[in-house]
């Protein structure tokens, strides 16, 4: 018995004896180097010698072997062509029949000789030299003797005849490893070519592909030599999907029951046949899949002549029978991967049959969008004609129904795993996870029927918007009881998806936007709060209690988004009812964020309360934009909201806000002086600069380490650099004198106390604008100079500096560390 070490004993005996070969290594090494310094010493000496070992062929024996072997079987092929076509002719039969099977006895009977004496790949080339000479006497046989046969019938017996020899030569020499797959490959044509030499039409064809697959099937579950099972293998995958193809092209085209039954034994036929392979299979994914592929043939029969029976709107709803009845296939004894690929394709048929109804739902979704154009234009005369654009389906009223029944089925699986039962075995994953899975699929597919339902069925107007408000309601009601996250945010998506249709179609009248609107906000008001209460806090607790289930926080925030989203939609759709002006109507509509940021404190630390203020800041943006038109009633607006947003600010945790409350604020004076006509921009500045001067001078007495950019830099540049534009346009010499006489202060400032903002920011000022004032001056001096002046002027300078340009840097590096130094 051996004694395993413990891993850290292992690992270090292997250390010690990696440390012990690279000792030895060097150890040779330098002995190495010591008999060939004593070898050049002695003079020079004959070729160095070669180590011990069986020497390295030039050539790798096989490889060479083999290609020469096959050069000699290809040139003897073309020379055995060559002579049976070329020199057939100047033979006599008894010469001819003489001549062919001579060489081909030779030719088979020569491997035999071969392989006694250890000469296989010797005996393989002329073993394919010999089977090569077979189809050439078959060639031969048919000229001579029977010319007047049909080519394909011919070809058909001679392909038979030479798969059967063949097989049982490479039987008879079973070292041989050509003849067998050969023989598999011949086998392939005999069946095919008799259906097109005798014109047998596509359900003999297709019959003749199907039982060569089958064949080639047998071949590759119960073969014994591995090149027969993998050619096997290729053949009845190909030719049996050329089959299945065929056989389901002929049931798509079958007009009656008979016609399609005929193809559809075709399909039965195709099915068992993959059938057997998912039971022989060890495979579990093989056989998973055959099984699935085994399903749909299985469904493609029977599902192409129930349809023949019914009218031919009703095609994908047989399909969609046959393919929820192949689940009862789970229930039944049948190993576990033959059950599960046969539920799996029943679940491919019933997501195309789905797929085939989702147009509907997603055009009765979005098709009153179109309301946003022609809003209180008057009430369509039915629930179609609501949607402004025509169901993609000549037969919509079939889509509700598709769409139910695979949510009935996922609903009947939800309650079977609910149960516990075992009849699908081990389930990938947790039993939980799958069946909350089934029951979301289940609900989001009766949702989409439900949407469908109205337009589908062209019921009047009144109740498509009843039957969204009522879908509405359902889904928040399932995301306010659901025991799960992601089925309380999947049911809330659901309803905001729902909610948002049926506001958009209910734009066609006045009454029917204000009811919507109204229902739309009391329901999503509900369901926050309803969510909020289930929704556990930043702490950690839930307010529901102990014993009720907590879901995530996006159920609920989907929920407050909603309702502060529908509570200013009803704000703006009742100022409209009541003839306001657009800039009152955004007035109004401030309603809905003072009311917002006034219930946020009341949320505290919530995970509610970020998306609730989020979504009062977009109503608010909305409010200012409708109030842009109007600049008085845009500056009361501007104000207001900054009011709102100083009220946030005060809260712990949201003292950003109060940049944003006073730039709201800011605007509001900028809006009511552009109102009342001043052009003066420092009307607009100074109230904004003097406030922020004085905050950062109480900060940096609070903050002593404060820079002077974070303290003054933005109150000086909100004045200097406005009116520095302002002097620069202004033909007068007040503005530009005022504006100097203000930086020659800040600079003087600035330097006496050791301050970079206001020395920076008033030198660079009081710069520019003397430069304004001297522009008319240097132009007309400029003017009056010779043409040759200014570039001499111009290049004197700049020797001048690269003549002291270490000077120059040093000043400038001392202008530098004396910015660096102030504050």
């Amino acid at each position: 018995m051996t004694n395993i070490p413990p891993p850290a004993e292992e690992l270090r005996l292997l250390d010690w004896e990696l440390h012990q070969l690279e000792a030895r290594r060097t150890q040779l090494l330098r002995r190495r180097a010591w008999l060939l310094g004593v070898l050049r010493a002695a003079g020079p000496a004959g070729p160095p010698s070669r180590p011990a070992g069986p020497p390295a062929p030039e050539a790798a024996p096989p490889s060479a072997q083999n290609i020469l072997l096959t050069l000699g079987g290809v040139l003897l092929t073309i020379a055995a062509i060559a002579f049976t076509v070329v020199s057939w002719g100047h033979l006599g039969i008894a010469g001819r029949g003489a001549v062919l099977g001579l060489v081909t006895l030779a030719a088979l009977g020569a491997p035999a000789l071969l392989l006694r004496r250890s000469l296989r790949s010797t005996a393989e080339a002329v073993a394919g030299l010999g089977l090569a000479l077979t189809v050439l006497d078959s060639y031969a046989l048919r000229y001579l003797a029977l010319p007047e046969t049909g080519t394909l019938a011919y070809a058909a017996g001679t392909s038979a005849v030479l798969a059967t020899l063949w097989a049982g030569y490479g039987l008879l020499l079973g070292a041989l490893r050509l003849p067998l797959p050969a023989a598999v490959v011949t086998a392939q044509l005999p069946l095919l070519l008799w259906a097109g030499a005798a014109d047998a039409g596509d359900h003999a064809v297709t019959a003749a592909l199907l039982v060569t697959a089958a064949f080639d099937t047998a071949l590759a579950l119960w073969a014994t030599v591995r090149s027969v099972r993998v050619v096997a293998a290729v053949g009845g995958c190909t030719l049996g999907l050329w089959g299945a193809a065929g056989a389901g092209l002929l049931s798509a085209r079958a007009t009656d029951p008979m016609e399609a039954a005929r193809a559809g034994v075709l399909l039965l036929f195709a099915a068992l046949i993959v059938l057997v392979v998912a039971w022989r299979a060890k495979e579990p994914r093989i056989a998973m899949g055959a099984a699935g592929a085994g399903g749909l043939l299985v469904v493609a029969a029977s599902g192409g002549v129930l349809r023949t029976a019914l009218p031919s709107e009703w095609t994908v709803p047989a399909y969609l029978v046959c393919g929820v009845a192949l689940a009862a296939v789970v229930r039944t004894a049948l190993p576990r991967p033959v059950r599960l690929g046969a539920a799996g394709a029943s679940a491919v048929v019933q997501g195309l049959a789905v797929l085939w109804a989702l147009p509907v739902t997603a055009v009765a979704l979005l098709g009153p969008l179109g309301w946003a154009t022609r809003s209180w234009t008057g009430a369509p005369t039915d629930a179609r004609a609501a949607l402004l654009v025509e169901l993609p389906l000549s037969h919509p009223m079939l889509a509700p129904l598709v769409l139910a029944t695979p949510a009935a089925f996922l609903l009947l699986v939800s309650g079977a795993l609910g149960r516990g039962s075992a009849w699908l075995g081990p389930l990938p994953g947790n039993r939980a996870a799958v069946r909350s899975g089934t029951r979301l699929g289940a609900l989001t597919l009766a949702w989409a029927a439900a949407v469908a339902l109205p337009s589908a069925l062209r019921l009047p107007y009144v109740a498509g918007p009843v039957a969204q408000l009522a879908v509405t309601a359902v889904l928040l009601t399932v995301a306010a009881r659901a025991t799960s996250a992601a089925s309380a945010l999947t049911a809330s998506a659901l309803a905001l998806v729902s909610s948002v249709s049926v506001a958009f179609l209910a734009l066609s009248t006045e009454a029917a936007t204000l009811g919507t609107l109204g229902a739309l906000t009391a329901l999503s008001l509900a369901a926050c709060g309803w969510t909020a209460r289930r929704t556990p806090s930043v702490r950690g607790e839930a307010a529901a209690g102990p014993h009720a289930p907590a879901v995530g926080p996006g159920a609920a925030a989907l929920a407050a988004c909603a309702a502060v989203a529908y509570a200013t939609a009803l704000a703006c759709a009742a100022g409209a009812a009541a003839g306001l002006r657009p800039e009152h109507v955004g007035l109004a509509a401030l309603a809905v964020p003072a009311l917002a940021a006034f219930a946020a404190p009341r949320l505290g630390r919530h995970p509610l309360a970020l998306p609730v203020e989020i979504m009062a800041a977009a109503s608010g943006a909305l409010a200012l934009t409708l109030t842009a038109g109007h600049a008085p009633t845009l500056a009361l607006a501007l104000s207001l909201c900054g009011l709102i947003a100083a009220g946030t600010a005060l809260r712990p945790g949201r003292r950003p806000v109060g940049y944003a409350a006073g730039a709201l604020l800011l605007l509001a004076s900028w809006v009511r002086l552009a109102s009342w006509g001043v052009v003066t921009p420092e009307a607009y500045t100074l109230p904004a600069t003097v406030p922020a001067l004085l905050l950062g001078s109480w900060r940096r007495r609070r903050e002593p380490g404060v820079s002077s950019w974070e303290a003054y830099g933005p109150g000086l540049a909100l004045t200097l650099l406005p009116s520095l534009a302002a002097a620069w346009g202004d033909a007068h010499w007040q503005r530009p004198l005022l504006l100097g006489a203000a930086a020659l202060t800040l600079t003087l400032i600035g330097a006496r106390h050791r301050l970079r903002a206001p020395l920076v920011l008033g030198g660079t000022v009081l710069a520019m604008d003397a430069l304004h004032e001297l522009a008319p001056y240097l132009v007309q001096v400029a003017g009056a100079l010779p043409r040759w002046l200014p570039p001499a002027l111009a290049g004197l300078l700049l020797l001048g500096v690269g003549a002291t340009y270490e000077q120059r840097l040093r000043d400038a590096r001392r202008l530098r560390n004396a910015l660096g130094r102030m504050h």
